[in-house]
C-alpha cells in the first residue's frame, strides 16, 4: 500500500475532487484519515482566496458567508449533513433502533435544522471576526479548516466500533492508533501556531511604528493557537462518545459531525486569541 493511495482516498472522501478508484483496506483507510488535513489543503486555499476579498473592500461578514459556501461546495456538504443527521438521531428520544432509523432517512429534522443554523452562524461570525485582520486573518481561517480534519482520525481511533449498518464506519472506524492521532494533532497544532504569528506580531506592534510593548500580544496568541487543536479534537471525541452510547458505534454521519464541531471550536478559540 502506497501513501498515494491513502491520499487519493482522503481526497475522494473529504472533498468533491475526483481521485479515481481506490481499494479500501484498513491500511488505506488509516492513511486517508491521517492525511485528511493535507487532502483538504487545496479547498482551504480556495477559502483563503475568498477571504482575501476583504482587502478590496468586501465586508468581512459577506466574505465569511461566501467562504462557508465555497467550503460546503468543496466538501459536498457532507460534514454539515452528518451534523444534522447526528443531532436528529441524538435528539430522537427513542431507543437505538429508532435513533438509527431517523439518521438514515436522509431528511433534516427540526433539531438538525437548528444545529445547522447555530453552527453556521457561529462559524460565519468567527470567520468575519478573523477576516477583520485582512489577509492575516484569512490565513488563520485556512489553517483552521485544515486542522479541523484531524478530528476525523480522532473519531475513528483504534478501539472504536462502527455503527450498525454504516458502510463508511465499517471502512474507517477503529483504524487509527492513538500515536497517529497524537501526531496529526501535533502537526495541525504547529500549523495553527504558524498561521497565527503574522496576526500576533501585527497586533503586538511589529512593523506599525508602535513602541509600547511590541510583543505583548504574541504569547497569548501563540498559546491559544497551540491549545486550539487539542481542545477541538477533544470536543469531537466527546460528541463521538455520546453517539456511541446512543447509536452503538460510529458511522459516517458522526465523523462528519465531529469535523464540523472541531471547526467551530477552532474558529471560536482563534477569535479570542487577541
Amino acid at each position: 500500500m502506497s501513501a498515494s493511495e491513502g491520499l487519493r482516498l482522503a481526497v475522494g472522501t473529504f472533498t468533491r475532487s475526483p481521485s479515481g478508484r481506490v481499494t479500501i483496506t484498513p491500511d488505506t483507510a488509516r492513511t486517508a484519515l491521517l492525511l485528511a488535513p493535507l487532502a483538504v489543503l487545496p479547498l482551504a486555499l480556495q477559502v483563503v482566496l475568498v477571504g482575501l476579498t476583504v482587502e478590496i473592500g468586501v465586508p468581512p461578514l459577506v466574505a465569511a458567508g461566501l467562504a462557508l459556501g465555497v467550503l460546503a461546495h468543496g466538501s459536498r456538504g457532507m460534514h454539515l449533513d452528518g451534523l444534522a443527521d447526528t443531532v436528529d438521531g441524538l435528539g430522537a428520544g427513542w431507543d437505538r433502533e429508532r435513533a438509527l432509523e431517523i439518521m438514515r432517512r436522509g431528511d433534516v429534522g427540526p433539531m438538525g435544522a437548528v444545529a445547522l443554523v447555530v453552527v453556521l452562524l457561529v462559524q460565519a461570525g468567527a470567520i468575519a471576526a478573523l477576516l477583520g485582520s485582512g489577509w492575516r486573518g484569512a490565513l488563520v481561517v485556512g489553517a483552521a479548516i485544515v486542522a479541523s480534519r484531524a478530528a476525523a482520525a480522532a473519531v475513528c481511533g483504534r478501539g472504536q466500533q462502527a455503527a450498525p449498518g454504516s458502510k463508511l464506519g465499517a471502512a474507517f472506524v477503529g483504524t487509527v492508533p492513538l500515536v497517529g492521532v497524537a501526531l496529526v494533532v501535533l502537526v495541525v497544532g504547529a500549523l495553527l501556531v504558524a498561521s497565527m504569528l503574522p496576526v500576533a506580531l501585527r497586533l503586538g506592534g511589529l512593523g506599525d511604528g508602535s513602541s509600547a510593548a511590541p510583543f505583548s500580544m504574541v504569547p497569548r496568541a501563540v498559546l491559544v493557537a497551540a491549545v486550539a487543536a487539542p481542545v477541538a479534537v477533544w470536543a469531537a471525541i466527546s460528541l463521538r462518545d455520546k453517539a456511541v452510547r446512543t447509536f452503538g458505534g460510529v458511522g459516517g454521519d458522526v465523523i462528519g459531525a465531529g469535523v464540523e464541531v472541531a471547526l467551530t471550536v477552532l474558529l471560536v478559540l482563534l477569535t479570542v486569541a487577541w
